[in-house]
């Protein structure tokens, strides 16, 4: 007797009865093995084409949300068929897109009644349209704390990994040695291989990067730049606490060091981490932040903000002659999304959905995780010795569970190894839970073995 509410955004009646579909089989109104109205019964109920059913239910079965039984009729599935068919993905460090997908259709919409949609679709300025940089700003001091946001000291592009391309590219050459924690942004190392730069990765504990590993490192002179992750450190999700960041500052400024500040995650952290470090020394520091791991990767929407204006002017160069510009549309979504509120109420959503992901991770394997400095971290870290954090990757993949490879986030392997574990991402409850309890059971097999070879 099913008769869904056609009241989503979508353009079509097509597209409404499928995201009606999706939403009453996530909220339970449909369960698993439910058999669905026939194509003209359904039809007659809504009062809409009979092919316009069809139309949905094909899309539905093509989505897995049900499968189409010859003589018997269409029938909810229990999973997604792409869920079961493929591996459970624990080593993608995105959030949970659903937040997102449910309000892009309306933003898509009202895009084409703005006065600035033609300015988004031309060129834009190398630092990015100005009504976009003062949404930046405004999210930046709301959702990160960053009081110091300037628009006119911001550029925007096309991801955080950009932005820090860009920043060492105007700052280093081929050769040079970056400073980053013994753990670090995998990404960043994939950067360093690919342009020549050496990284150096110093010493940790539970805040993060340890102050006298960073000076003693920067007493040689050799290396003029620090790639710091303050919080929710990835892969460890450690918060790097207020009068820490006041000492790397201090160490900064006494030997040189420029600092680049990826405060990717900072969203995350919102009333619980300190100010970023760009508050405590600003003018030595470059300041880089988000929207692909709160809201959505595909936005391509990321923050830059120094006060060196040579280094402004040098990226800008780069951008001129790389790209002539960073693109507008999805910029345009991101800051319209922040000026109306949508930003802030999918960032809730998904952080809301990424404690409850943690609160069930940690409920297996709480004891074994490094110890939380916020339940919002959308990555976990699994100390274990190299080896081990080998064995349990291998292990894990051959139960249908890929987990980050021990060796990409790792700088210095004298100093820390294990496993990171990302929660976001297309995750459902029953195929976490899963996974997780596959990922303890080896845990268990691993130490077994271990024991029964020392015997």
């Amino acid at each position: 007797m099913w008769k869904p509410a056609l009241d989503d955004d979508a353009e079509t009646l097509t597209g409404q009865l499928l995201a009606a579909m999706r939403r009453d089989i996530r909220a339970g109104v449909l369960e698993p093995g439910s058999r669905l109205p026939t194509h003209r019964d359904l039809a007659h109920r809504l009062g809409v084409a009979v092919g316009t059913v069809t139309a949905a239910y094909a899309q539905a079965v093509q989505q897995g949300l049900i499968e189409a039984r010859v003589g018997r009729g269409s029938f909810v599935l229990a999973a997604s068929a792409a869920e079961e068919k493929g591996d459970v993905i624990l080593s993608y460090n995105v959030p949970p897109l659903e937040p997102a997908a449910r309000h892009l259709t309306a933003a898509l919409k009202s895009l084409r009644a703005r006065r600035d949609l033609l300015d988004a679709l031309n060129y834009v300025p190398v630092a990015g349209l100005e009504a976009h940089r003062g949404a930046a700003a405004a999210w930046l001091k709301r959702r990160c704390g960053f009081a110091l946001a300037d628009p006119g000291r911001m550029m925007i592009t096309c991801g955080a990994q950009q932005a820090t391309a860009l920043v060492l590219g105007a700052l280093a050459k081929p050769g040079e040695t970056i400073l980053t924690e013994a753990a670090t942004f995998f990404g960043v190392k994939t950067l360093a291989h690919h342009v020549g730069y050496k990284l150096q990765g110093l010493a940790m504990d539970g805040e993060g990067l340890l102050p006298q590993a960073l000076d003693r490192a920067a007493a040689s002179g050799k290396a003029r730049i620090l790639y710091t992750l303050p919080t929710l450190q990835n892969p460890t999700g450690r918060i790097m606490g207020e009068q820490r960041r006041a000492d790397i500052a201090k160490i900064a400024r006494k030997r040189k060091l420029w600092i680049i500040e990826d405060d990717t995650f900072g969203a995350f952290a919102a009333g619980n981490a300190p100010p970023p470090l760009a508050t405590f020394a600003p003018e030595q520091t470059v300041y880089i932040s988000g929207l692909s791991k709160i809201l959505a990767p595909g936005l391509r929407t990321a923050y830059l903000q120094t006060l060196d204006d040579d280094m402004r002017e040098k990226i800008g160069q780069a951008i001129r002659a790389t790209s002539l510009s960073l693109g507008g549309v999805g910029h345009l979504i991101a800051s319209q999304w922040i000026d109306d509120g949508t930003a802030d109420e999918i960032a809730d959503a998904v952080t809301a959905e990424i404690r409850a992901r943690n609160t069930l991770v940690r409920r297996k394997l709480d004891k074994l995780l490094e110890p939380e400095a916020d339940r919002r971290c959308p990555h976990l870290w699994l100390p274990l010795p190299e080896l081990d954090a080998e064995r349990l990757t291998a292990r894990a993949q051959r139960h249908g569970v890929q987990l980050t490879p021990p060796d990409a986030p790792i700088v210095n392997p004298a100093l820390i190894s294990g496993v990171r574990l990302c929660v976001g991402g297309d995750l459902s409850e029953p195929r976490l839970d899963a996974a997780v309890t596959m990922v303890a059971d080896a845990l268990i097999a691993g130490r077994e073995e271990r024991s029964l070879t020392l015997v």
